[in-house]
C-alpha cells in the first residue's frame, strides 16, 4: 500500500475534504507546491487557484480555494480557506459573466470603485475558471 497524508479543506462555511491522499498539490503564494507523506512542515499562504489530491484509489480529486494558509506537518495536510469548493461544482457561465463584469469595471475608469478589490476579484474569477477548464481536460467533458 502507498503511503499516504490526511488532508483536511475547511472553507469559511464548512469542512470540504477530510481523508487521505497520496500526495497534494496546491497554488501556494510563490507557485504552486507537491505535497507527499513526511513532507517538511511549512506554513504558507495560497494564491487562488485549484487544489488537486491523488487519492489512494488512483483517483484525483480538484477543488478551488479563493487563497487561504496551508499548513503541512509530515502526516496532515491542512488548507483554510475564505472560499472552497469542489470543481465540479464551479458554475462556468456565471463565473464566465461575473469575469466579463468585473473586467469592464477595471476598464470603465468612470466607475466608482475600489481597484484593488477589483483586480483581486479578477484574478480570483481567472482562477476560478482555470480550475475549471484543467477539470474538463482532465475528464474529458465539454
Amino acid at each position: 500500500m502507498a503511503m499516504t497524508i490526511h488532508v483536511d479543506i475547511v472553507s469559511a462555511e464548512r469542512e470540504i475534504f477530510s481523508g487521505l491522499a497520496e500526495m497534494v498539490f496546491a497554488p501556494a503564494i510563490m507557485g504552486e507546491v507537491g505535497i507527499a507523506p513526511k513532507h517538511t512542515p511549512l506554513i504558507t499562504r495560497l494564491a487562488p487557484g485549484e487544489v488537486r489530491l491523488q487519492l489512494p484509489n488512483g483517483e484525483e480529486q480538484s477543488f478551488y480555494v479563493s487563497g487561504g494558509l496551508l499548513e503541512i506537518q509530515p502526516h496532515v495536510v491542512t488548507i483554510l480557506s475564505d472560499t472552497a469548493m469542489r470543481a465540479e461544482d464551479l458554475d462556468e457561465a456565471a463565473v464566465l459573466k461575473a469575469k466579463e463584469e468585473a473586467e469592464r469595471q477595471l476598464h470603465d475608469h468612470a466607475a466608482e470603485m475600489d481597484y484593488a478589490t477589483a483586480l483581486a476579484q479578477n484574478a480570483e474569477l481567472s482562477a476560478q475558471l482555470q480550475a475549471i477548464q484543467r477539470l474538463r481536460k482532465r475528464t474529458g467533458r465539454s
